[in-house]
């Protein structure tokens, strides 16, 4: 059990880099083989392969102003669950209004797994149509 709040530590930690848009903070967490899956048909869907790729894409999110609300953390064995409220205005006036469950898997103390569940997977593909200059 001691391990779960080790999880719990990470996820805290991916937050709070991400947050800051703690490009290292970010990295450091990450597995070198990690996967990033995300549902829909947006730039940012699908799976991406690697630490590169998955630090690509949450700087894609942070771009486009995306703001993250902690709700819950859910530990689990393997990681941790974040229950989170994503909002989001484009320049162009479309919305994102999005609950999600952000689904980490944890391995010594670095996350080899990020799985999102969206409550809203087509508004969320049409807020990611296109990427921004």
């Amino acid at each position: 059990m001691v391990e779960s709040s080790g999880h719990a530590r990470v996820a805290e930690r991916f937050l709070a880099a991400f947050g800051a848009r703690d490009d290292a903070g970010l990295r450091a967490l990450l597995a070198e083989d990690v996967v990033w899956s995300m549902p829909g048909s947006g730039t940012i869907s699908g799976a991406v392969h690697g630490r590169d790729a998955a630090a690509t894409r949450a700087w894609e999110i942070a771009g486009r102003g995306v703001r993250t609300e902690l709700l819950h953390v859910l530990v689990g064995q393997h990681g941790v669950a974040l229950s989170l409220h994503n909002t989001a205005l484009s320049a162009d006036g479309r919305e994102l209004d999005e609950h999600l469950a952000t689904v980490l898997t944890v391995r010594d103390g670095v996350i080899t797994a990020i799985d999102s569940y969206l409550s809203d997977v087509d508004g969320m593909s049409a807020f990611f149509a296109h990427r921004e200059p």
